[in-house]
């Protein structure tokens, strides 16, 4: 079974920057190559927001149009890693942010921003942004 773990949380002014990282292994006979990676966010109070998908074969990523421009997922198959570059941010960003995998491709999902979507979700890191 796929294991996510996400690192890179914590607090920053707002106007800053922050890079999370989302670790995977235990592939089974796969590889990273063949996962798409979503990255989600749950703001106290509120629903879990799926916010861009990144395709591993390929880097192709998608982005909610909510986050287009602030955000930028990328992946680096040698360390079966994903990143979630995050710059300008504001205190509403302030969230749990969540990485999650699937085997396909994100434009073969019907709704990469969709959890119903993923199969492996990680534990989570916390994004606090200070005003």
């Amino acid at each position: 079974e796929v294991q996510l773990v996400e690192s890179g949380g914590g607090l920053v002014q707002a106007g800053g920057s922050l890079r999370l990282s989302c670790a995977a292994s235990g592939f089974s006979g796969f590889s990273f190559d063949d996962y798409a990676i979503g990255w989600f966010r749950q703001a106290p109070g509120k629903e879990r927001e799926g916010i861009s998908c990144v395709s591993s074969r390929d880097g192709i990523a998608h982005y909610k149009d909510s986050v287009k421009g602030q955000l930028t997922t990328f992946s680096d198959n040698a360390k079966n890693t994903a990143y979630l570059q995050m710059n300008s941010l504001k205190p509403e960003d302030t969230a749990e942010y969540f990485c999650a995998a699937r085997r396909s491709n994100c434009y073969y999902t019907r709704d990469p921003f969709s959890f119903y979507e993923y199969d492996f979700w990680g534990q989570g890191t916390q994004v606090t942004v200070l005003s």
